[in-house]
């Protein structure tokens, strides 16, 4: 369920309806409140007690109740009958599917994922920023037997990815999204910041960012961005694939024909 966590567009108007005829905190502030309850829950965090999010959202627990009680109401948060946990609900699932099919970036990514897939035989992504994170908008897995897939509405952390780090490259502001301590996920992991600034003149020199045995040991890939039509960074994507057969040449390849595609991505009025 942690595609849903992309939606932090949940209106105010859904918020103040599930909100309706209760004692909860009104106004913008409460919707806030609401939507950053929902983004609390994880993969890492599927169930959380009423304390720990109180906790975690820093709210006393009557108000921290009130608005699981209010979200539980309209189906966007569910209930562990068997221990009391709140859990992503049935409505955000709807609110997820909608959403996918009317992305318009998604929809005009996807016959490109398919012929990046295709031609290259590695699995070919679609990624946009959360907080942090890159989330995996969509993916086509490629035609080996070894290969990345199934991780649409997964979140990588930024710093690991080749994805998160053309877009912190590119992105004026994107090395303020870091927090200030980095986790790794394995021994190549980058998490010095300094170290990370080091790399991305040469991603803007070569227009693509890499990531090898960062994420997960034995998984390497490239990314690139996707622009809007003013030049907004909209997204990224990537190739990767198992590092064995992702070597220095090959993301090399592989790391100018993403820039073609991504080049394609962008509208021209």
């Amino acid at each position: 369920m942690s595609i849903l966590l992309l939606y932090d567009e949940i209106t105010i108007h859904n918020m103040e309806h599930a909100m309706r005829d209760r004692k909860t905190p009104k106004g913008a502030q409460a919707a806030l409140r609401a939507v950053r309850l929902l983004k609390l829950f994880t993969s890492e965090r599927p169930e959380l007690q009423l304390a720990e999010v109180s906790a975690l959202a820093g709210l006393n627990k009557t108000t921290a109740h009130r608005l699981l009680q209010a979200l539980h109401s309209e189906s966007l948060l569910d209930r562990n009958a068997s221990n009391g946990a709140y859990r992503l609900g049935p409505a955000l699932m709807a609110l997820g599917v909608q959403a996918l099919s009317s992305d318009n970036l998604r929809l005009r990514a996807r016959p490109l994922l398919k012929r990046l897939a295709e031609e290259t035989g590695e699995t070919a992504t679609l990624e946009v920023p959360i907080d942090d994170t890159m989330l995996i908008l969509d993916e086509v897995t490629g035609g080996h037997f070894l290969a990345a897939g199934g991780n649409v509405g997964t979140r990588w952390p930024m710093h690991a990815t080749s994805t998160g780090k053309a877009f912190i490259a590119f992105d004026e502001f994107g090395m303020e999204r870091l927090a200030d301590r980095l986790t790794p996920l394995t021994a190549q992991t980058i998490v010095e910041h300094s170290q990370l600034e080091d790399q991305f003149g040469e991603v803007r020199r070569r227009g693509f960012a890499e990531t090898v045995d960062e994420l997960e040991d034995g998984f390497s890939g490239v990314g690139a961005v996707v622009r809007g039509s003013t030049g907004e960074i909209l997204g990224a994507l990537s190739i990767c694939g198992p590092t064995q057969r992702m070597t220095e040449s090959r993301r090399s390849s592989l790391g100018a024909t993403l820039c073609a595609a991504a080049g394609q991505l962008q509208p021209r009025y």
